[in-house]
């Protein structure tokens, strides 16, 4: 193994876990109706789910990711005034993510962006979502903006893990080889497979042990490390200090 000079993580389940607050879900899919002009907020909220089936298909199948407008404007939203989608679909999809649960840093994230900055490692994101602004925004607000130096989100590049061009432009973005970084992610069968392909160094997988009895490790998903508390990652020997 080289010596790993940088560490990319993923978002979802990783460095931020959704919360179910019905509340703040409720809202959103109110607002969210308000923006497309629908009064049966529910009805709505059930027509996007039915027409966002199709679209989880087509970009898991051809590991692709459409931009915000895209999104709408071919198949959330098709029969809406193309300049209205344009005015709304970058809200639309942020409420979206909220219908879904309200996001925050894992406990312990803060400590390990800071410690592993502090020891001179180089640290990037990379991430399959829908929406373009709402983790720009996000690491603004929390400030956590200055700790990366790579944010490659998969509407905004196009493609999504298992890809391994997601970790390629990473590394880029790092001016580092793949094989100097480290990625740490809860999925075996996206993030585990694509960094594996892609070449990456070290892989953490980062899940409770009730989750990973009920998941299958074969040779083509096997992670280097696996870790079921986030500060556990600064204890692994391979990150102790970047140079």
């Amino acid at each position: 193994m080289k010596e790993i000079k940088g560490v990319f993580f993923d978002l979802g389940g990783t460095l931020r876990i959704a919360e179910q607050v019905p509340e703040h879900q409720e809202a959103a899919k109110r607002r969210m109706a308000e923006l497309a002009g629908y009064e049966d907020v529910q009805a709505f909220i059930d027509m996007v789910e039915q027409r966002y089936l199709p679209y989880r298909d087509w970009a898991l199948g051809e590991m692709k990711e459409s931009s915000d407008f895209e999104l709408w404007h071919k198949w959330l939203l098709p029969e809406m005034d193309e300049e209205k989608v344009r005015a709304i679909c970058h809200e639309m999809t942020y409420q979206y993510r909220q219908v879904k649960g309200l996001r925050h840093l894992v406990e312990g994230g803060r400590e390990v962006i800071e410690t592993l900055h502090r020891r001179g490692y180089k640290l990037g994101i990379i991430s399959n979502l829908i929406g373009e602004y709402e983790i720009y925004d996000w690491l603004r607000d929390d400030g956590l903006e200055q700790y990366f130096d790579a944010v490659i989100l998969s509407p905004v590049v196009g493609i999504r893990k298992p890809d391994p061009r997601m970790y390629w432009l990473g590394c880029e973005k790092l001016g580092l080889e793949a094989g100097e970084c480290a990625s740490v992610a809860d999925n075996l069968d996206r993030d585990i497979t694509g960094a594996i392909t892609a070449g990456i160094g070290a892989n953490i997988l980062f899940i409770s042990p009730q989750k990973l009895a009920k998941k299958t490790i074969t040779d083509a998903n096997r992670p280097d490390y696996i870790v079921h508390r986030f500060l556990d990652i600064l204890d692994l020997p391979m990150l102790q200090g970047g140079k």
